[in-house]
């Protein structure tokens, strides 16, 4: 039987008759995102037909998902919202930490010995308040909550930009920060602008080297890092439907590349066999029960362009494989035009390492079809040219795999299998290389290749492709091979060509697993305490943030302003900083030490005005703080893009800055800023961007009559003595305003919390 079966049937239960009501509000028929949407409406919401890109909604999410590098501050905020258990099913999920270095065993074993404070903090925190917790070992995040949660027609929120991977079994699975999966698991509503809707109709049916991967690294291609921005992603058509579940959910995942706000495929029987395969053919019964509203309504096929804001098409029959990359996962290249590009750009031929796995392709269809490029290794007399690594999905797949067989190819070939982890994918690499900084290449199976995401290097060009396309690259250690004409030389000197990958969608003899890895809550969560210690250097109890001081603010001080690209990982990288992520003071002295210094061209060096010197950036931030000075922050386009967390935004603000200021943001980084008390404000005109100087000191005039739709004003004092002054907008609603006000969201709900205990 399914986890949590009693919620899942009740969602089902009243489905049709919400789907209907909204038909009739809305005086049409219904995309599945829409019916999915409508059906979670907040009980407090009043039903009517919301503007998409305009109304601030509130909805009822059925679950919460969290891995354990954002579990930390999620829960650390939680514990302080006064309740006894989680409103909604929640789970904890130990994937982030292990570094991948030498093996599967001796990696998860030093994770063990080296994270055990925050694993015992988190298994706790999950038995007193009621959260399902996974153990490090038992998979990634994405992953096992497919194998194990998500389900057709339900609405989740995650802690990590890629929870949309659950839109492969047609749920409406979002990225958001720990503050807001603080507030759902506290019982609070949980509020998001009504999305835009994008329509992707796939027509035809994939077919030898092509995989779903390519799907999306098409639309990234198309859309761009930021096209899919305030927008869900709807995939339709028999090309669609004739997709696996797992390869609908490789699709999904990746979608977070464009600024998706989730991606979703409608309910068929490719959904319905994993549901089954994966013991939860009490899902799968319910869901073929009300089949018509886990889909579009029939008149969204005939007529699409009247129900998307946009439509995208695309004939699997003629897509090519892809190979995205570098430095950005929207630079996409046909297989046929790969080698020229890499030549022409003079990027490193030479492919030193391949990697195949992560949360968006490690699946059993994932790992069958790249062994089948292994198994012809052994066959064809040809070994790795490159290092090869593979990083399972879960224990569930790992188990299953090895059972069937195929972990052997890899080691035949020369491949290493990892923990099953995030690993490289999130920067958790200790990559062994003779010099850090010359340049090199590197291919995965991954979703993200920002530059320095994986191995920290600043020349290393990542680029992202399907597994099996990884694989043959594995072989050929040469990214201008092209698997689809090449031919490879082999031991004995002969010219060999690869077959087309085949493989299995879902394990022929089932899945198996001896210990799934998972640990229920207990049952008298009264016995259990949860200790941080004072000492810690890992984690740390959060003081509550300051409010508002009732007036504009004055004073502030540059603090840097950024030039291009500005990613969460810019503003707060992962990797080794991953240690401190429940430990805000310690993690703050990461604060965009990678973002790019418009003054100066480098990185972590800007300027203090109180001095003259130039310091890293936290250094320099905690200076102003310790001066009782604010500070501020100028970025460029899609500020924030990348990962959800939300460290990204409780830096700043822990280091006295008061806003940000950019061109415009990605989703998940503005709500996060706003969750905690931030300014978010963008340029009404780009070009005053140019204005800002080094030296200048800077008001923020109209706070005192701070409302929805009215822009703020920027005054710039420059060191000359002169001043300008220009306007800027910001998104802020009458609730995100109070949370401004009051210093965070947090302190709102501590604040109720108290007062309720106060009258019991």
């Amino acid at each position: 039987m399914a986890f949590d079966i009693e919620m899942i049937r009740k969602v089902y239960e009243q489905m049709p008759g919400k789907v209907e009501a909204a038909r009739k509000i809305v005086g049409r028929p219904l995309t599945l995102a829409e019916k999915i949407l409508y059906a979670h409406l907040h009980t407090d919401k009043k039903l009517e037909n919301f503007e998409r890109g305009q109304h601030y909604v509130d909805f009822a999410p059925d679950r919460v998902a969290m891995q354990d590098a954002t579990a930390q501050m999620a829960l650390l905020q939680f514990m302080q919202a006064g309740r006894p258990q989680v409103a909604v099913p929640s789970t904890v999920h130990c994937d982030h930490l292990i570094q991948a270095k030498t093996g599967a065993a001796e990696d998860l074993q030093t994770a063990l010995n080296t994270n055990k404070e925050v694993y015992d903090f988190l298994a706790s925190v999950c038995n007193k308040y009621g959260l399902g917790f996974w153990r490090p070992g038992a998979g990634i995040i994405h992953q096992v909550v497919l194998e194990n949660y998500a389900f057709p027609g339900g609405m989740m929120i995650g802690t990590d930009s890629h929870t949309p991977n659950a839109g492969g079994l047609g749920m409406v699975a979002i990225g958001v920060g720990g503050a807001d999966a603080s507030d759902v698991m506290a019982g609070l509503a949980w509020e998001l602008k009504w999305p835009k809707l994008i329509g992707v109709k796939l027509t035809g049916k994939l077919s030898g080297w092509t995989a779903p991967k390519d799907v999306i690294l098409k639309v990234a291609g198309l859309l761009t890092v930021k096209g899919g921005t305030g927008a869900i992603v709807e995939y339709f058509g028999e090309g669609a439907d004739a997709i696996s579940a797992t390869g609908k959910a490789t699709i999904c995942n990746m979608g977070a590349e464009i600024g998706a706000t989730t991606s979703i495929f409608a309910y068929d029987e490719k959904m319905s066999a994993y549901l089954n395969v994966t013991e939860r053919a009490d899902i799968a019964e319910l869901a073929d029960g009300i089949m018509e509203h886990l889909r579009p309504d029939p008149e969204v096929y005939t007529n699409p362009e009247n129900f998307y804001d946009q439509i995208v098409e695309i004939d699997l029959n003629e897509l090519e494989p892809h190979v995205n990359g570098p430095y950005t996962p929207d630079l996409a290249w046909p297989i046929s035009k790969f080698a020229e590009a890499v030549r022409a750009n003079k990027w490193p031929e030479r492919l030193e390492v391949a990697l195949i796995g992560s949360c968006t392709n490690s699946s059993y269809e994932d790992i069958s079809r790249s062994v089948s490029i292994a198994r012809q290794a052994t066959d064809k007399k040809l070994k790795a040219k490159s290092e090869f690594t593979i990083s399972p999905g879960s224990e569930l797949v790992r188990y299953t795999v090895e059972k069937d067989g195929l972990l052997q190819a890899y080691n035949s070939m020369g491949g290493i299998v990892m923990a099953n982890a995030c690993g490289p994918c999130i920067g958790q690499w200790a990559r062994h290389i003779d010099d850090p900084n010359r340049k090199n290449s590197i291919i995965t199976s991954f979703n993200r290749n920002f530059a320095k995401r994986n191995d920290s290097f600043a020349g290393t060009h990542a680029f992202v492709a399907s597994p099996e396309i990884v694989t043959a690259f594995a072989l050929a250690g040469d990214l201008t091979f092209n698997p689809l004409t090449d031919k490879l030389l082999n031991e004995d000197g002969q010219e060999v060509m690869l077959d087309e990958p085949s493989g299995y969608e879902l394990p022929p003899h089932g899945y198996s697993v001896e210990d799934p890895g998972y640990e229920a809550p207990a049952e008298d969560p009264g016995t259990v305490e949860v200790l941080v210690s004072p000492e810690s250097q890992r984690l740390q109890l959060l003081e509550p943030f300051p409010e508002w001081e009732g007036t504009d603010i004055e004073g502030l001080r540059l603090l840097i302003k950024v030039r291009g690209k500005c990613t969460t990982d810019h503003i707060s990288m992962a990797g080794p900083w991953l240690k401190f992520r429940g430990h805000l003071d310690n993690i703050s002295n990461n604060m965009l030490i990678g973002a790019l210094n418009f003054f100066n061209d480098s990185v972590d060096k800007v300027k203090n005005q109180l001095t003259g010197e130039y310091g890293p950036v936290p250094t320099t931030a905690r200076a102003y703080k310790a001066a009782g000075i604010g500070s501020i922050v100028v970025g460029d386009e899609n500020y924030g893009e990348g990962s959800s967390r939300e460290h990204a935004a409780m830096e700043p603000r822990y280091l006295g800055v008061r806003a940000i200021l950019v061109k415009s943001f990605a989703r998940i980084h503005e709500t996060n800023l706003k969750k905690q008390g931030m300014l978010a404000l963008t340029f009404v005109h780009k070009e005053d961007y140019g204005k800002i100087l080094e030296d200048d000191v800077i008001d923020i005039e109209g706070l005192t009559g701070f409302e929805p739709g009215v822009p703020l004003a920027i005054v710039l004092h420059h060191a000359d003595g002169s001043s300008e002054r220009f306007m800027v907008n910001h998104t802020y609603n009458d609730q995100q305003i109070e949370w401004f006000k009051a210093g965070a969201a947090l302190n709102i709900i501590r604040r109720n919390a108290l007062a309720k205990a106060a009258t019991v």
